[in-house]
């Protein structure tokens, strides 16, 4: 006699709500990610820019197109989440905000400060 399988069949990945802890912890891991890959290409920005007065305005003129502006927006708002994400993270290591509710708040709070952040900052510049 077969019993039959407890494991779903079938899995819809967009169905599937995730709280808001879970996806400030996704972000929060998607972000540190991001800014590792981005270290090269920065590594060789500055380099290039500091080797000589051309060389400086090559990369003025590459960090001037939308393209770019859009990518360095992107790693601005991974380096505010990263961040902030941090932070919350330390203090639940020390037992600050642990309850459920505080939790989600903080979480919450990381997710719109980050975008919010961001926007400040365009703004500004």
């Amino acid at each position: 006699m077969t019993t039959p399988d407890p494991r779903p069949y079938f899995l819809n990945l967009l169905q599937i709500r995730l709280p808001v802890t879970a996806v400030a912890s996704v972000a929060h891991r998607l972000a540190g990610i991001l800014l590792f890959l981005a270290l090269p290409f920065a590594v060789y920005l500055l380099q290039h820019s500091l080797r000589d007065a051309a060389g400086f305005a090559d990369t003025a003129a590459i960090m001037a197109s939308w393209p770019l502006r859009l990518v360095l927006a992107l790693l601005v708002w991974a380096l505010l989440h990263h961040l902030l994400a941090g932070l919350r993270v330390l203090l639940l290591d020390i037992d600050i905000g642990v309850a459920r509710r505080t939790a989600r708040y903080s979480a919450l709070a990381v997710t719109l400060g980050a975008a919010v952040a961001l926007v400040a900052l365009v703004i500004w510049l």
